[in-house]
Formats: structure tokens, C-alpha cells, sequence
């Protein structure tokens, strides 16, 4: 599995200020729906109803939300750099700045496990946070999740 093939160029983008993590996730919907032609409100649905069974803040300012959704094809990412870090309720109650949503099939079985597995990986090194933290580009962005990420999952 590798990263190039869940993030689009057009998935990833750098946003200003977000007041909430709703809006966060209306924002994850909107470009779900631009990116892949998803139903904004059933994205934003289903990344709120994962949500609801606990924060995915993961630490050191990353946020992974995650939904499984009806009638999707394949396992799709989008890759969000937060201006303004955003209280998102994380294990180290840092606000997050760094932000790559998964969106799997619902019968994506351990599927979505291994991709969710490389996604936090590659958000685990702190050369690679450090990189996307520094590049407004988002060329340069997707160049950096996707470059050399191929890894066998857990």
C-alpha cells in the first residue's frame, strides 16, 4: 500500500482559520466532495459519527479522523495543513495542525487498517511533520507524504 495511491494532489490543501473541529470536518467534506466527487454531508456524517467514540488526536499537534462510508470504491486521504492550530480534544491536548483524513469503504476490512497504520507512520516522524510544517505549497505537501512511502502495514 502506498500513500500516492490514497492521496490525490488535489486532496491536499492549506487552510486558514478554523473555529471548530465541525467546521474542520465540513472543511475535510468539502474536499472530499471536490477531490472525489463524495457527498460532502455523508463524509462530514460519518468522520462526526467515528468521532463521537473518541478523539482521533493523536499527539504532537496530528489529527487522523477516519469514517467508513457506503458506496466508496477504494480507500481515499485527504491531507489538511492548518494554519492556526485547532483544539481537536488530543491524547496531549495540543491543538492540531496537521491533518490526514481517511475515508474507507465499509466492508474495507483490515484494508482501512493498513492504510490507517501507513498514514500514522508516516505522521509519526518528526522529520516528515517537520517538512510539512515548514511548505505552504501544496505540490510540495503531497510531494512530501507521498515520496518513497511505501511500507508494509502491521
Amino acid at each position: 500500500m502506498e500513500l500516492s495511491k490514497l492521496l490525490k494532489p488535489g486532496a491536499v490543501r492549506v487552510v486558514g482559520h478554523l473555529t471548530s473541529k465541525k467546521r474542520l470536518f465540513q472543511e475535510l467534506g468539502d474536499v472530499a466532495a471536490q477531490a472525489y466527487g463524495l457527498n460532502a454531508s455523508v463524509a462530514v456524517d460519518g468522520l462526526q459519527e467515528r468521532e463521537s467514540l473518541g478523539p482521533t488526536g493523536v499527539g504532537h499537534g496530528i489529527a487522523l479522523p477516519h469514517a467508513r462510508l457506503e458506496d466508496l470504491g477504494g480507500i481515499i486521504g485527504i491531507f489538511l495543513r492548518l494554519e492556526k492550530p485547532l483544539d481537536f480534544d488530543s491524547v496531549d491536548r495540543q491543538p492540531v495542525d496537521l491533518v490526514f483524513a481517511l475515508f474507507a469503504p465499509k466492508d474495507s476490512g483490515v484494508d482501512h487498517l493498513k492504510a490507517l497504520a501507513l498514514v500514522s507512520r508516516t505522521m509519526r516522524d518528526p522529520a516528515i511533520c517537520a517538512k510539512l510544517r515548514a511548505n505552504s505549497d501544496v505540490s510540495k505537501l503531497h510531494a512530501i507524504l507521498t515520496e518513497g512511502r511505501t511500507h508494509q502495514a502491521a
